[in-house]
């Protein structure tokens, strides 16, 4: 007996390529506007833009003040942060404006990021395009993403009751939280463009994967650090390299008791920690790169490795760029966009150095 159902089932194969390719194009487009959201937000620390809203709404807040009696409100609000008092005692409302701005856009560029995800995730599921493997990835990415906005809200509130600026502890968790996002869209969609490895992957892949980890969690702490130096201003206390004013390790490193707390609170410490983590993760990546091109693996794997080498050399540079420019704004975002850069080069590679036989989402 013939299965009449069959060429309509075949048509509907969630693992046929062609029908998973286009969620991997969309995951793709979702990463292009998480990378342009840790930019965007760079870009709203640095101008000190951060604390100009003081109202968490989502959704219903999305449109900007429509009035000049709706301008007057938020400043109003604005006038009452500590913030304000403390630094901004003089500020009129069409400076307000210029600060208020860049928040504003910060917070519509995030909403706007979970509707391309969830409008999109919705269709595809209805549709039964969704692989059931998938499915769970997918659902959790979103609610990772809404996950994110409570946290950068949990943030801002930190600079709105009794200090001036945010926890550098609570910005770190945003950013990083935002670079896992990153990375695990990124990895999603390599895994559904390229689900399978090359044939005949060479033996010691196992330990070159191990090396890649290594320098991925290695980049992820260096990235935490960054985000401590720009939640305390760290990147204003020395601005010479390679001494900082003149010395290898600074007098002040171990001034606060106990002494393990300095590299958590004291600028100095979190200034040199960071630039430790630097060079090591430079010399990781860089060791990585070599021991990939010498293996001569099949694939794309050795041009990954190399761009990933390229990409560290890179980052390490425009750190160095700006700090000697006491931290001028357009370098400042250029070295966040690097950071993600140097996660992208390292997650690829990850994908090309996995393992025979199994297949990767």
């Amino acid at each position: 007996m013939t299965d009449i159902t069959a060429p309509a089932l075949a048509g509907k194969d969630v693992r046929d390529p062609a029908s998973t390719r286009p969620i991997a194009y969309w995951l793709l487009v979702c990463c292009a506007m998480v990378f342009a959201m840790a930019v965007i937000g760079a870009i709203t620390r640095l101008t000190e833009s951060g604390l100009s809203m003081v109202e968490w709404k989502p959704l219903i807040g999305i449109l900007p003040p429509l009035s000049e009696a709706e301008w007057n409100r938020v400043f109003g609000l604005y006038q009452t942060t500590p913030e304000f008092r403390i630094y901004n005692a003089t500020m009129d409302l069409a400076a307000f404006k210029q600060i208020f701005w860049w928040e504003w856009f910060h917070r519509f560029w995030g909403q706007l990021i979970g509707f391309v995800f969830l409008i999109p995730f919705l269709r595809f599921w209805v549709n039964g395009r969704i692989p059931a493997d998938l499915w769970p990835k997918l659902a959790g990415l979103f609610l990772l993403g809404g996950l994110q906005g409570v946290i950068g809200w949990y943030m801002v509130k930190s600079g709105l009751v009794d200090r001036p600026d945010v926890s550098h502890y609570r910005l770190a968790l945003h950013l990083g939280t935002a670079i896992v996002i990153y990375g695990l869209l990124l990895r999603t969609a390599l895994g559904i463009l390229d689900p399978l490895p090359l044939a005949g992957w060479a033996t010691g892949s196992g330990r070159l994967r191990k090396h890649a980890r290594w320098a991925l969690g290695l980049t992820g702490v260096t990235i935490v650090w960054g985000a401590f130096v720009a939640g305390t201003d760290a990147g204003l206390a020395y601005n010479t390299f390679p001494l900082m004013a003149g010395h290898v390790i600074p007098p002040e490193v171990a001034n606060l008791t106990p002494w393990w707390i300095n590299v958590f609170e004291n600028t100095a410490a979190i200034q040199l920690t960071h630039r430790a983590l630097a060079l090591l993760t430079g010399l990781v990546v860089l060791g990585l790169a070599l021991r990939v091109w010498v293996a001569r693996l099949p694939g794309r794997a050795g041009r990954v490795a190399l761009l990933t080498a390229a990409m560290v050399l890179v980052q390490i540079g425009l750190g160095i760029a700006t700090l000697l420019s006491f931290v001028w704004i357009p370098l400042g975002a250029a070295h966040q966009a690097g950071a993600i850069l140097l996660v992208s080069g390292l997650v690829w590679l990850l994908h090309e150095l996995r393992p025979v036989g199994v297949p990767k989402r």
